[in-house]
């Protein structure tokens, strides 16, 4: 494998990514969107999960294809955001068609930064129109580290933030990832600056500094409470899959989230992974290709995870040291 000529989730050909963020609210959103509809499905293992429109992604329902994703800040108050997202998408004509109707069908899910220190007084909810400016402004190249729905992402140790990775198989099918990292877990090993997704990277993607040492490791404590913890991640392919092989891409997927967070999928983080299959390549091997693209998968999500922290910048008031300012600046 290796990383696509971006090394970002819009390697995958057709997709769009848009940030929109408020430095004030210390919060945003990052919206996946493309030319057509395309085949979504998602897996959770958070226990403190917050999403939207995402009971419609089970194999058996009756809409097969989704307009958009979303990944957002805000806890609950952040599914709004979908709302924006869908003002977009309607008045580009888009969406599911009933009669002389069409529905824009737009799942997300939720990331809560509401202690991380950022104005939360409002009274009118920011997130329909961070929603929105995140749509009008998806393009295939985007921010990572302090951006969109990672601007004001925390872990338990450093800032996190929103990471995307990609790589290209043997078959040439391309694979990507896109995620928001605000676990209650660690990217790094301890207290050195080494990634627990270091045996993935590729090059020097987030610093090139290997494996950790040999260090001791105490059973982790939880430093955050119950729903303030949340890794969210969208993994899309080219391939042409049905929805229940897209569901199983995310069911791997989640191998990522542990190679790259310690501890993951705890009952206090509301971990999900999102999975994309644009359609624009066939599977030559059904056996073969599905396997792969679950491996490929999780390596990317575990590759833009450790991104997305090594990525993230300081700003004023910030509760915890990024990466960058801890260890040197990335290179």
């Amino acid at each position: 494998m290796r990383p696509g000529p971006r090394n970002l989730i819009t390697d995958v050909p057709g997709l769009r990514v848009g940030n929109a963020d408020d430095p004030t609210l210390r919060s945003g959103v990052t919206v996946l969107t493309a030319d057509h509809p395309f085949t979504a499905a998602v897996h959770v293992m958070g226990g403190s999960p917050g999403t939207r429109e995402t009971d419609l992604l089970a194999p058996d329902r009756m809409v097969q294809e989704v307009d958009a994703i979303f990944l957002s800040g805000g806890s609950a108050f952040g599914l709004d955001a979908g709302q924006g997202v869908m003002q977009g998408l309607r008045e580009a004509g888009r969406g599911f068609a009933v009669g002389p109707v069409r529905v824009p069908i737009v799942p997300g899910a939720i990331v809560f930064d509401l202690l991380n220190g950022g104005a939360k007084d409002w009274t009118t909810s920011p997130y329909p129109a961070l929603g929105r400016r995140a749509f009008d402004t998806a393009a295939p190249d985007f921010a990572l580290g302090t951006a969109g729905a990672g601007y004001g992402a925390m872990t338990g140790n450093l800032k996190g933030g929103l990471g995307s990775a990609s790589c290209v198989l043997p078959s040439g099918l391309t694979v990507g990832a896109l995620v928001v990292v605000n676990a209650l877990g660690q990217a790094t090993v301890g207290e050195t600056p080494h990634f627990w997704a270091a045996p993935w990277e590729e090059g020097t993607e987030f610093g090139g500094l290997g494996p950790a040492p040999m260090v001791a490791q105490d059973a982790p404590m939880p430093r955050k409470r119950l729903g303030e913890a949340t890794t969210i991640a969208i993994v899309a392919t080219d391939a042409a899959l049905t929805r229940a092989q897209a569901q199983r891409m995310a069911v791997a997927a989640h191998d990522g989230m542990a190679r790259a967070l310690v501890p993951a999928h705890t009952p206090l983080d509301g971990d999900l992974v999102f999975s994309v299959a644009t359609g624009g390549k066939p599977l030559s091997d059904p056996l073969t290709d599905t396997f792969q693209l679950g491996h490929a998968a999780a390596t990317c999500l575990a590759r833009a995870i450790a991104r997305a922290v090594w990525l993230a910048r300081p700003e004023p008031l910030d509760l915890q040291p990024c990466w960058q300012s801890r260890f040197g600046a990335p290179r």
